[in-house]
């Protein structure tokens, strides 16, 4: 079972950290992913991390604000979001995939539930 937190109300150019726990997922993956729905719009990615390598993926709207990092037993990954925009709005999922390389929503089999981020102008 994957779970998300961290979520919260902050205003423009604030800080967030998202945790994502895989504690009670017990079945192997290969990359994590953190997906964002915004109020009237579809899911999107955000970001990736493979579980073997750390490496990172983020989308251009993201980058140099949001950085995916995790815990030395790799059972907690972390998404720290920095100069926060009211475009970030919306609730934050992670996924796993065993397939994925990129934060593409079809390619993740297993989800957990969002939590919500909230940015106001």
């Amino acid at each position: 079972q994957l779970q998300a937190s961290g979520g919260g109300l902050v205003q423009t150019g604030g800080s967030l950290r998202l945790s994502c726990s895989t504690s009670g997922f017990t079945l192997d993956y290969l990359t994590l992913g953190w997906f964002r729905q915004a109020p009237g719009k579809e899911r999107e990615g955000v970001s990736s991390i493979r579980k073997t390598t750390g490496a990172t993926y983020y989308v251009d709207p993201v980058k140099g604000r949001f950085t995916m990092s995790r815990d030395s037993a790799k059972t907690t990954v972390y998404l720290q979001m920095n100069n926060l925009k009211p475009e970030d709005t919306g609730v934050y999922y992670c996924a796993v995939s065993n397939r994925a390389l990129l934060p593409i929503e079809d390619d993740y089999d297993y989800w957990g539930k969002g939590t919500l981020v909230t940015v106001s102008s």
